[in-house]
């Protein structure tokens, strides 16, 4: 069974066993978390009402640094700032 998940603002298409790297969630590694489910399918059948899906939280960390910068000429304005993006490897426990 396949399951669509939505955390962090986005979807993600998941089956048991997978691990996936979302946005931060709040939880220690080793704790399970349980997820929103939009769509569970497989064997030929949709299934759209709600269901579980379980994870267990593998690792926190963060991302490639990103940098932005932006610049106005004849104005002396020039700003610079840098961002990296907090994640959470989940692995899936199962679609129940």
């Amino acid at each position: 069974m396949n399951a669509v998940i939505k955390t962090g603002g986005k979807q993600y298409t998941v089956k048991a066993g997978d691990i996936v790297t979302v946005e931060k969630l709040d939880g220690e590694i080793g704790t399970k978390v349980s997820l929103e489910v939009i769509l569970v399918f497989g064997d030929g059948k949709i299934n759209d009402k709600p269901t579980k899906v379980d994870a267990i939280i593998v690792e926190h960390g963060k991302g490639e640094k990103i940098n932005g910068f932006k610049y106005k000429p004849k104005n002396n304005v020039r700003k610079r700032w840098g961002h990296r993006q907090q994640y959470t490897k989940i692995k899936i426990e199962g679609v129940k």
